[in-house]
């Protein structure tokens, strides 16, 4: 089914941890497991693969019962079918999976971002009282020379204001 529909397959693994090999070592673009697998389960497999490396998952299953898909979802998993299933079921939940894995990883990188940016006007804001109380500027005295050290250094605002708590914060 996969061939047919323009996927190529870069390996098939006989139980969980093999899976999780696999996916360690053939690093596919998304992997699609059953929930009963031969030592480690699917869903124990897709957890473990997830820690290592995000990737969109799909279950493949006879088994729908709510308990088993809440243990899905809760490992990470981005779709879950239940056989039997026809190629018309198959790629549009592994189209949706990848979506919705794309869509995450874009929030992931926005958040890490976003929390970059607060760290560094927090730093910045120390940096500029620091200088208002060491050497009795207004703030917008204490900004502008912090800017003009950055620009003058080729550095980053970022930088200037590490330097400036590090040589002046209270120890």
């Amino acid at each position: 089914m996969l061939g047919r529909a323009g996927f190529e397959v870069v390996g098939e693994a006989r139980d969980g941890a093999e899976a999780v090999e696999l996916a360690r070592t053939c690093a596919p673009d998304l992997a699609l497991l059953d929930v009963r697998m031969p030592g480690m389960d699917g869903i124990d497999a897709a957890r473990a693969m997830l820690e290592e490396r995000p990737i969109p998952i799909v279950m493949i299953t006879a088994y729908s019962q709510r308990e088993v898909v809440a243990r899905a979802v809760e490992a990470g998993v981005f779709g879950y079918l239940v056989k039997p299933f026809r190629e018309a079921d198959l790629v549009p939940a592994i189209e949706t999976a990848r979506a919705r894995h794309a869509e995450l990883l874009t929030v992931r990188e926005e958040s890490e971002s976003l929390r970059d940016a607060l760290a560094a006007r927090k730093l910045i804001e120390r940096a500029k009282g620091l200088l208002m109380e060491r050497d009795g500027l207004t703030e917008p005295e204490a900004f502008a020379r912090m800017r003009a050290a950055a620009q003058r250094t080729q550095k980053t605002l970022r930088d200037i204001a590490e330097a400036v708590s590090e040589t002046y914060a209270p120890r």
